[in-house]
């Protein structure tokens, strides 16, 4: 019995219309907790992969063209009607 009302002794009752309210803090709720800590780490996974995206780009260098092979070269001059050098 005694244990019953040792919560009561940290929590002290608000009345109200004659009626006793007991408030009681439970904590954090456990869904809560879970939500918070996943958030985090999404919040935590985006900011990292920005940071490394913007030392990436001033530190990479810039990609290089791929190089236009002969034949297609010739090619497209023969469509503008210049004609290839060595014909």
């Amino acid at each position: 019995m005694a244990d019953q009302f040792a919560d009561s002794a940290t929590t002290p009752p608000v009345f109200q219309n004659n009626v006793v309210i007991e408030e009681v803090n439970k904590g954090l709720n456990p869904g809560m907790v879970v939500l918070l800590v996943v958030a985090s780490f999404l919040l935590l996974f985006f900011v990292g992969n920005y940071a490394l995206y913007v030392y990436a780009q001033k530190t990479l260098p810039p990609k290089k063209k791929k190089l236009v092979s002969k034949k297609k070269l010739k090619r497209e001059k023969l469509k503008q009607g210049v004609s290839a050098p060595g014909e």
